[in-house]
């Protein structure tokens, strides 16, 4: 018999206005009829990019792949002046869903260049948002765990600056080494607060529960933060990408209380599946007659206007329609 009595969804988690402003934009592209094409999967999530195919919406690995005259979406994570310039010589409609945090850091990384630094990028090799930066400055000496940092050479004068989901103790614990490598030593965080809300938030949560489970995609570095933030605080973690991931009561263990927190790229609509799941799984009697009451009512408490999947005004209120959307 299930021990779980309750669960509860972290705030500010869903989307993050990055995502949620590049899915939008797709959406209302393919609304407008036309033919829509994204630059790479405009989301780590399969149900989110299953959803836009349905709706016209195709991915693509690159512009050689853009139908002629075709619609293309620039995913939040930006892409190099390059391919800017090469979609403009195809003729394609671009549009922009560069997050605007990610555009202030090319802006960030452009200065850093003419200014003559040697730049240390924090960042994840081969990550779509890093090699777009890249592109502003093809020649910054991009590390990420601690073992690439002993490649960072000497320099009279240098900067640092991350790909905006590096976790921020990451981050300062490499400006702390990096003061005895340079006379002159420049630090632009560029760490996303929303990344940094997101991290307060399930903390927050994994301290006042009994078991976290963490929704997102397992190449999600984001979402591997948040399973290692829950790891430290000391509460039980579970890390699924979907709903149906869960198949055993009895990870639960003795856990009255559940917390439920997911990556960017996770729409706050898993993470209420997750709960009602959580709840028919695992719960008590009286919580698996109720599961679809508890996990709603544990999203109104978790869910703002900035949590929220979509932007669009013809979109459906999802909180008052989580009844039907978490089943």
């Amino acid at each position: 018999m299930g021990m779980v009595q309750d669960v509860r969804i972290a705030r500010r988690t869903g989307f993050c206005y990055g995502v949620r402003e590049a899915v939008d934009k797709a959406k209302e592209a393919a609304d407008a009829g036309k033919l829509t094409q994204t630059l790479g999967q405009v989301v780590h999530n399969e149900g989110v990019v299953a959803s836009l195919h349905a709706r016209g919406v195709r991915s693509i690995r690159a512009l050689e792949d853009a139908d002629p005259g075709s619609t293309v979406v620039i995913r939040a994570h930006g892409v190099t002046p390059a391919v800017r310039e090469a979609a403009a010589g195809r003729g394609l409609d671009v549009i922009d869903g560069t997050c605007s945090w990610v555009i202030a850091e090319q802006r960030e990384l452009q200065k850093l260049v003419e200014d003559g630094y040697t730049i240390v990028l924090l960042g994840t090799p081969n990550h779509p948002e890093v090699i777009g930066l890249l592109g502003f400055a093809p020649e910054a000496i991009v590390v990420d765990d601690e073992g690439d940092w002993d490649r960072i050479p000497r320099r009279k004068r240098m900067a640092l600056i991350t790909q905006s989901t590096q976790p921020p103790w990451k981050f300062e614990r490499l400006a702390a080494r990096m003061v005895g490598l340079a006379h002159e030593l420049k630090i632009v965080n560029t760490v996303c607060p929303v990344t940094i809300r997101r991290q307060e938030d399930t903390v927050d949560t994994a301290k006042a529960v009994d078991f976290m489970v963490v929704v997102g995609g397992r190449s999600s570095a984001n979402t591997r933060e948040l399973t290692r933030l829950c790891e430290i605080v000391g509460t039980p973690v579970l890390q699924v990408e979907h709903a149906p991931d869960l198949d055993d009561p009895g990870a639960f263990g003795a856990a009255a209380l559940v917390g439920v927190t997911g990556g960017t790229s996770t729409p706050i609509e898993d993470l209420a599946r997750v709960a009602e799941r959580i709840l028919e799984l695992a719960g008590t009697p009286g919580a698996r007659a109720r599961a679809a009451e508890l996990a709603a009512a544990a999203l109104g408490a978790a869910a703002t206007p900035a949590g929220r999947t979509s932007s669009l005004p013809a979109e459906p209120a999802r909180v008052a329609a989580l009844g039907a959307a978490a089943r």
